[in-house]
């Protein structure tokens, strides 16, 4: 039998190394990303001169007089059949003269992320009008409450970078109590940056008046915005929807950076073969892209073309699998050539529990945005039954897994310290192990992620605690949060100002 006592001065090393303080984060958001290339740089070409081509012989349909007019001025050209063509001159001035990184504010400015470059963000997205009941482990609407506990849930996960509104408020009676009340539940809820959708365009500007009221002053928020606005200006295929570009307008009027998706679908929106797919989306995005350009040059906008696939035998959209997985990757691969912010899709299982289907699919569709560079993975955090339910334990999960892609992300660090030569001869010739070595006591916190809902115990040691499942320890976790963190990041007097001036349906 061997003799227990290094592993007693192993655990006993690393007992020590824990009380010394609170370890530092090994592998923190905004690693980089951009090792994963679906495409060939000669396939990437040939994408984006499909792309151009669409928007110069095809051109964008439906297109509102008043943004008609911001085209033609920018060097737009109105087409015999009334659609409008954006020459590849135009396009790449869009592209030249857009900003290749920025900041997201958060209020809290230590949040504030830069976003761009290789860096890779985890975040929300979604829209989800079913929320999974935490008590019955089915389904059923979402409400306001749910919007206010999402988002102080997610106020303390870490690797959740940002927060768009996960869920739709199906208990406001109307489009004007939907926004007011899901932009207050961000305010209240957390300090991170955030994101919001405005229903109609006559709802950004007293909006903003609340947002001001938070930021000190009429004018405030607009000289550092801790709020972009999710908005799709493109309707698949090929079209302009009119109320989201009036939208579009009055948001730069208050200087709100933009997400612009495109999110058309494979096979119905969009061409079922992959190349085609990626050709339409791509020039549908460079439209909004144009459009944004042409309005206000220079404006902040993350590129948000997000390819969705449909299930071909049935019309369902298909959240999780290796089409939706490899064409994000590829579309991620496409704006980052073009030196543009980017924004994929990810992680929207298809999935109506938290079981063996939810995590295969989550894991490799989000694993294979970051590895490709998303600098946004949107819908990544919390989403489940394609994007029709969201769930308060995934959130807690997916906050895990963030953890460890981040980690792969990282990579391998490889130096004299780190390839340890006297340290291995040490082991060999000495008590042969590694167990409480300077080397190992160092990695310990600088190079590995432990997880805290992932069981790592014995079948046995599982079996005598209960013999839980993942969902059952994330459970615990949400009642955790939800049980002790009650933030209230308006204060008294805001909060006052701001309930004199709105219906705010919350208490």
């Amino acid at each position: 039998m061997s003799d227990p006592k290094p592993m007693r001065k192993g655990r006993s090393a690393r007992k020590k190394a824990r009380a010394a303080g609170p370890p530092t984060n090994p592998a923190p958001p905004g690693q980089a990303g951009g090792q994963y290339r679906p495409l060939s740089n000669t396939d990437v070409q040939r994408i984006y001169d499909a792309a151009l081509r669409l928007l110069t012989d095809l051109g964008m349909g439906e297109v509102p007089d008043r943004l008609r007019d911001t085209l033609e001025r920018a060097g737009a050209q109105t087409l015999h059949n009334g659609r409008v063509a954006l020459p590849r001159t135009l396009v790449e001035e869009a592209i030249d003269q857009t900003p290749k990184t920025f900041p997201l504010h958060g209020r809290d400015p230590v949040r504030t992320i830069e976003v761009g470059g290789t860096a890779v963000h985890f975040g929300t997205g979604g829209a989800a009008v079913q929320t999974l009941d935490r008590q019955t482990r089915l389904y059923r609407p979402s409400t306001l409450k749910d919007l206010h506990d999402f988002t102080r849930l997610q106020d303390t996960l870490t690797n959740v970078s940002w927060f768009t509104r996960c869920c739709i408020a199906g208990d406001m009676p109307d489009e004007w109590l939907l926004d007011i009340n899901t932009a207050y539940a961000l305010m209240r809820n957390t300090t991170k940056p955030v994101a919001t959708a405005f229903t109609l365009a006559e709802h950004v500007a007293p909006i903003v008046h609340m947002f001001d009221t938070l930021a000190g002053g009429d004018g405030a928020f607009a000289k550092r915005p801790f709020v972009k606005a999710h908005i799709s200006p493109v309707i698949s295929p090929m079209r302009f929807g009119a109320d989201a570009v009036e939208t579009v307008y009055a948001c730069i009027d208050h200087n709100i950076p933009l997400s612009c998706i495109t999110a058309a679908q494979a096979g119905a929106t969009a061409p079922a073969t992959l190349a085609g797919f990626l050709a339409q989306s791509l020039a549908e995005t460079l439209a909004s892209l144009v459009m944004v350009h042409a309005i206000k040059p220079g404006h902040p906008m993350v590129f948000s073309n997000w390819p969705l696939v449909i299930d071909l035998r049935t019309g369902a959209f298909a959240g999780g699998g290796g089409e939706i997985a490899v064409m994000n990757a590829a579309s991620a691969q496409i704006i980052n050539h073009l030196g543009l912010v980017s924004g994929v899709a990810a992680s929207m299982t298809d999935a109506k529990a938290l079981d063996a289907q939810y995590g295969q699919e989550k894991g490799l569709t989000s694993l294979a945005a970051a590895l490709a560079g998303g600098n946004l993975i949107y819908e990544s955090s919390g989403m489940t039954a394609a994007l029709l339910g969201a769930s308060f334990e995934a959130f807690v999960l997916d906050d895990e897994m963030h953890a460890a892609t981040y980690r792969i992300l990282r990579g391998i660090e490889v130096s004299d310290d780190t390839l340890d030569l006297d340290g291995i001869h040490a082991a060999v010739l000495g008590e042969g192990h590694f167990l409480g070595g300077p080397a190992t006591i160092a990695a310990m916190e600088r190079d590995y992620v432990y997880p805290s809902l992932a069981d790592r115990e014995t079948p046995k040691t599982w079996e005598d605690t209960g013999a839980l499942t993942a969902w059952d320890r994330a459970a615990a976790q949400v009642d955790d949060i939800l049980a002790n963190h009650h933030p209230s990041y308006i204060d008294d007097t805001a909060d006052a100002a701001i309930r004199a001036a709105f219906d705010i349906r919350y208490p």
